[in-house]
């Protein structure tokens, strides 16, 4: 029996016997790795093949879940989905693996099986991974279009555009590691229409081209940076299954220690005070302000020497 077969088989039973209910998680492909000692490629295909069998499903944002009592499948796969295949069903399917389980869990294989088709059969759709996900930051992007009426003045305008990223980043953590390079860009339309959104609220300020788009990679830096928290704490809670609050607590001891030893006393003396809570969104909206103060300071100076 192969690797991934036997992790199918083992999966499997635990959700027959119950000790999986549906909605539970099933173990993650880092998980799978770690417990079985296989390969990535071994854990993502061994889920892959669940999912085909209708066993398991992924659910964006916590990863893939039991689906439901196996009864009347007779744990044989399902078999070619109905529908042609098109590069939209393949996007499709792209997205909704991402979503739940992290891009590292992304390949060509993991979504021939999801579909029921061979690999070769999504090559000749797209060529490769690279241009799978480049297809779907686009789909991505053209989601939720940007708002086309005015909004008064370019601060609430970039005020309303990081927000706007920032929940696209939210929806979709994985998008993180797909624009996380800045000084090799893609040409994208979906994508550039927000650097042109973003480049039209800065125009008629007095700024230089170069001026504006430093300004656009900052606040787009700014929003990136946090966003790729987003899809690690993802992965840390599909692979302990502990939130946020929980693993705080449980690593109270250790901290508490370290105040103790006294070598930290402005850093203790703050964490004493109990009243600061990390939070994201909190840290987000801060440093969007901060941001825009700069720039509104760079403003005024090119205005006031002309």
């Amino acid at each position: 029996m192969t690797s991934s077969a036997r992790i199918v088989d083992d999966i499997r039973r635990r959700i027959t016997s119950g000790a999986l209910a549906p909605g539970d998680r099933v173990p993650s492909t880092r998980r799978i790795t770690q417990e079985w000692g296989v390969a990535m490629a071994t854990a993502s295909k061994a889920l892959a093949a669940l999912a085909q069998e209708g066993l398991v499903r992924p659910v964006p944002g916590v990863g893939t879940v039991v689906a439901g009592p196996p009864a009347g499948r007779g744990g044989g796969a399902a078999g070619p989905r109905p529908g042609g295949l098109t590069r939209a069903r393949i996007v499709r399917a792209a997205l909704a693996i991402a979503d739940a389980e992290g891009l590292a869990t992304l390949t060509m294989r993991r979504v021939a099986t999801d579909l029921g088709t061979s690999t070769m059969a999504l090559y000749r759709h797209v060529p490769g991974k690279a241009e799978l996900v480049h297809l779907m930051s686009e789909e991505v992007f053209g989601e939720h279009p940007m708002k086309t009426g005015p909004l008064p003045g370019w601060r609430p305008q970039l005020t309303y555009a990081a927000g706007w990223l920032w929940k696209m980043y939210t929806r979709h953590p994985w998008m993180a590691q797909a624009m996380a390079t800045l000084t090799r860009p893609t040409a994208a339309p979906q994508a550039m229409r927000y650097t042109e959104w973003v480049l039209r609220a800065l125009s008629g300020q007095g700024l230089s081209p170069s001026e504006m788009l430093h300004i656009h990679l900052t606040l787009f830096g700014h929003v990136q940076g946090l966003a790729t928290t987003l899809e690690l704490e993802n992965r840390a809670r599909q692979d302990t299954g502990m939130t946020p609050e929980e693993w705080m607590a449980s690593n109270e001891p250790r901290a508490e220690a370290v105040q103790a030893s006294g070598e930290y006393p402005i850093l203790g003396a703050l964490f004493a005070r109990d009243d600061f809570d990390l939070d994201l969104e909190t840290l987000f909206a801060f440093g969007v302000e901060r941001i825009l103060d700069g720039v509104a300071v760079l403003i005024s100076r090119k205005n006031s020497a002309t």
